[in-house]
């Protein structure tokens, strides 16, 4: 075996004092070879990201990297300057970040930001970084690479931004490649071209890849070897076969065993229950101005749209990143005004209403967002974010916080916290706190718009199963957004498959899943990573030994 492109040999990074552990990295040894992709996996606070920003030097100033060593280029990261690392970063070392319009500069066009790589470490003249950074886009397999290099990030989709990302990453044809996340809010056809990409880049390059995740799906479609984190220590390593399919570490079965099945839970039958929710001929039309590099044009965002939702039931809407899913919830909760059509629910058609009539019905339909931090107000206390709903519609502010406390206990939080700011909540607990806001003002119709993709498996895990109860204690509708099909497997009854606007397939989990008519279906369900693996019952492997073997203690 050839000599690891990154050796860490008992890296501690401490935190400070006060906190729950002294350490956010303990005693952790990791080797990453060669064409190897090395991915790790834990929980949100296991130490993942913050051994990869070591690895960069990019550490917030509050945590300090006590002891070890980390190996890269015959010298120890630990031990040399700041200007010494940030001549390595981009050079010798690079990082794919998860969320790539924080990652680019909104005032630059994709190609200036590429460029600069080549700026600031060759000596290329201008015609040579340009016909670069031309290059690169082809490798990461962007259309129209002239197009693309005058485009400002917001005029790309997500899709095309992770790629730039990648593309700037590459420029200097780096030995180790980190990648955070770098799936997480893409679609399943995304996301199927971001893991293809780079396990090309990985053969083209010889680079080694540490690879950032939650997904176990992706850990199936990529990994060469897989590293397991808890509290800041590796507990299990081993090839990706060993640890998906045979994992030894209690905590290790915990995290795969939340992992949603393919196959659908089972539920009572929604036969006879009346329609909440109809919507009829629904249309939106976006006008696009054009410039110089682009004409302009029209956007049909939903096509003659229609579909019933009955009391009690959880309908699945899936598709892409345009597909019109957004557009579509943006017009039933009226943040858009829908072109043509009816939204009727409980018999109402507010689709028409003006602002004023429409403010009673506005509590009818309450959504839980994808993104728990930007959802709440971080300076406001959470019992001030729960009754505001309430109050806007009239209740007395006592009796609205009375209505929070018990809300807090149906979503597992403490009364008590009411008092306490959203920086002191973890993730899933902020997504708690997002549903109870959205049932303060009983709504009869709840909207899931990505609200489980962000979280940990184990996380996730509880949150669907928080949302199936409430739905069935308070007889909720709900519709759910996602582009994860195990999810949809697991808490929806039926599907509509959403595409240029429009709905190209509708049914049952079981009938949409099982058997696609449609090859934008077929086309989904062929996207999804992990295709060859599937969850294996914890509770039927061999009991745990006592005695760890490489990876950690039990």
């Amino acid at each position: 075996m050839s000599d690891p492109i990154l050796s860490i040999r008992n890296l501690t990074v401490d935190l400070p004092k006060g906190g729950d552990r002294p350490h956010a990295v303990e005693a952790l040894s990791l080797d990453i070879q060669p064409k190897e992709i090395v991915c790790i996996v834990g929980e949100s606070g296991s130490g993942k990201s913050i051994t990869s920003f070591t690895t960069m030097g990019l550490l917030p100033k509050a945590l300090t990297p006590s002891s070890g060593e980390m190996i890269f280029d015959g010298q120890d990261l630990l031990k040399i300057s700041a200007s010494e690392h940030a001549k390595l970063r981009g050079r010798r070392m690079a990082m794919i970040f998860q969320e790539p319009m924080s990652a680019l500069n909104p005032c630059y066009t994709v190609g200036n930001q590429i460029e600069e790589m080549f700026e600031q470490h060759t000596d290329l003249a201008a015609a040579e970084r340009r016909a670069r950074t031309l290059r690169l886009l082809q490798e990461v397999h962007l259309p129209e690479p002239e197009r693309i290099y005058t485009s400002y990030p917001h005029q790309l989709s997500g899709g095309q931004r992770q790629r730039i990302v990648i593309a700037m990453a590459l420029a200097l044809d780096p030995a180790l490649l980190i990648a955070d996340e770098p799936t997480t809010a893409l679609d399943l056809s995304t996301q199927a071209q971001i893991l293809h990409l780079l396990k090309e880049l990985r053969e083209h390059h010889s680079a080694g890849i540490m690879f950032v995740t939650h997904d176990f799906d992706v850990v199936a479609e990529i990994a060469d070897r897989v590293v397991v984190m808890k509290e800041g220590r590796i507990v299990e390593e081993g090839t990706a076969e060993e640890v998906l399919n045979r994992p030894q570490h209690p905590y290790t079965r915990l995290l795969i065993d939340a992992v949603p099945r393919r196959t659908r839970v089972e539920r009572d039958s929604l036969d006879g229950r009346p329609e909440l929710l109809k919507v009829a001929g629904l249309e939106k039309t976006y006008h696009v101005k054009g410039n110089m590099f682009r004409p302009g044009r029209i956007v049909h965002a939903c096509k003659n749209i229609e579909f019933a939702v009955r009391k009690g039931e959880t309908l699945g809407i899936v598709g892409e990143s345009g597909s019109g899913k957004s557009t579509l919830v943006k017009c039933l909760i009226r943040l858009e005004d829908p072109d043509e059509g009816a939204v009727w629910v409980e018999g109402t058609n507010i689709a028409a209403f003006s602002k004023r009539a429409l403010h009673p019905y506005r509590k009818m339909i309450q959504i839980v967002f994808q993104d728990p931090y930007g959802s709440l107000n971080p300076r406001r206390t959470i019992g001030d974010q729960l009754v505001e709903g309430p109050v806007n519609f009239g209740r007395d502010r006592a009796e609205a916080m009375e209505r929070a406390r018990e809300l807090m206990k149906i979503v597992r939080l403490d009364p008590d916290a009411l008092n306490r700011y959203p920086n002191q909540f973890s993730g899933g607990q902020r997504q708690r706190i997002c549903i109870a806001r959205a049932l303060m003002v009983e709504p009869k119709v709840l909207i899931a718009d990505e609200a489980v993709s962000a979280l940990d498996v184990s996380v996730q895990k509880e949150v669907l199963k928080l949302l199936n109860e409430i739905r069935d204690k308070m007889g909720l509708t709900v519709l759910f957004i996602t582009h994860d099909l195990r999810v949809a497997a697991q808490v929806c009854d039926n599907l509509i498959v959403m595409q240029q606007g429009a709905i190209v397939e509708r049914g049952t989990v079981d009938e949409v899943f099982g058997a696609p008519s449609h090859p934008y279906t077929q086309q989904l369900l062929a996207a999804q990573p992990g295709q060859g693996w599937d969850v294996p019952d914890v509770s039927k492997l061999p009991p745990v030994s006592p005695v760890m073997g490489v990876g950690g203690a039990a």
